[in-house]
């Protein structure tokens, strides 16, 4: 069987890129075609079959994607997937706008419905990447992305939370199949919570993961909390920051692995598709610290392996935080939510999906 991959965009590295590499660890002859692909930004994926569409021509545009959004599906349009019997989307926006034969099966593993259209009645609010179009424009565009959902032959989805979402907004249905975190999270033995010294978040630093309410909490609190990652408000949150804060910016996994261990919690405060951080956390024996609603919430285990906040305020975190007390929580309950998500798992249930679809 021959199979293709698509996605989005290459131009950074998260969560989204994590579970492509995990598809393309499940198909590793597959190549990955793709609306722009950035070397520079993206070097996780050297040595991958990359193809590109006609929009990587100009250099400029492949750190620049939110510009590219009105053209997206027309240039995902134009690729020649006619050679592959399977073609599996990976997309948050336009790589299911891929045009398939009949006797292609296209699955789409959705991570959200397009977070351009539908972020007005979600929770993406902050991530209105075409805010600048007019409305009518805005109102085809949105069109066009409903017509392009139905070209999938079928739905996966990342999370229970983005089932409904598929559901509601392109009445579709799908079935869930949970992403994997990658077994390097499951290597190490915890460290002892009293020579624990810092609180955690690992995010990308955008409006919608809501890292400026962890800081206005904590520049409060006047505890010690790293903030790993990168983003277009590292600038912004930075000078946010009290001097009991600190940013260690982009870090290799081992050293992401080390900060893990040594964290008293994990502080999650965005509601998320669904979330790998929260369970890289627990696999390293670290409870998290979350807003109670999204993933969060099939990835955490209230009271068991994290504790709820229930408004996406920096009182509420405060309150959450005040409340914590890492000895209350068991390791074994940790290690043992966290390895629900192994990638033997995944790959076990995408292939049964994918031969179920085939028949």
């Amino acid at each position: 069987m021959k199979v293709a991959l698509v996605y989005d965009r290459l131009n950074k590295f998260g969560g989204a890129e994590r579970l492509l590499l995990a598809l393309h660890r499940l198909y590793p002859s597959a190549p990955i075609y793709t609306l722009v692909h950035e070397p520079q930004t993206s070097e996780w994926a050297k040595g991958l079959r990359i193809m590109p569409t006609f929009l990587n021509s100009l250099p400029f545009l492949r750190s620049r994607h939110e510009w590219l959004a009105p053209v997206a599906p027309l240039a995902f349009e134009t690729l020649n997937l006619s050679p592959f019997d399977l073609v599996i989307s990976l997309t948050s926006s336009d790589a299911k706008s891929v045009i398939t034969k009949p006797h292609q099966l296209h699955l789409c593993y959705c991570l959200t419905p397009t977070r351009y259209f539908w972020s007005g009645a979600s929770h993406y609010a902050g991530d209105r990447k075409m805010k600048w179009l007019p409305t009518f424009l805005k109102k085809y565009f949105t069109q066009l992305d409903l017509i392009t959902s139905t070209r999938p032959d079928h739905y996966l989805a990342i999370s229970q939370e983005v089932q409904k979402r598929v559901k509601k907004y392109y009445k579709r249905e799908s079935t869930v199949v949970y992403p994997s975190i990658e077994d390097k999270f499951y290597s190490k033995k915890p460290i002892p919570f009293d020579k624990r010294k810092h609180f955690l978040i690992v995010s990308r630093l955008v409006p919608y993961k809501r890292v400026d309410l962890a800081i206005s909490a904590f520049n409060l609190l006047k505890l010690p909390l790293v903030v790993v990652g990168t983003g277009s408000e590292l600038k912004k949150l930075k000078q946010m920051a009290g001097s009991n804060i600190s940013f260690a910016e982009e870090v290799s996994d081992e050293r992401l692995i080390k900060y893990y261990r040594e964290a008293k919690a994990v502080i999650f405060p965005q509601e998320e598709d669904f979330g790998l951080v929260p369970l890289e956390a627990q696999a390293l024996g670290t409870p998290v610290i979350a807003y109670g609603k999204g993933g969060a919430l099939e990835t955490i285990i209230d009271g068991q392996t994290g504790l709820f906040f229930p408004e996406q305020t920096a009182i509420s975190l405060i309150s959450a935080i005040e409340k914590f007390t890492p000895y209350f929580f068991k390791q074994r309950d940790l290690h043992a939510n966290a390895a629900r998500f192994r990638f033997s798992t995944f790959s076990a249930e995408f292939k049964n999906e994918v031969k179920r679809l085939r028949r």
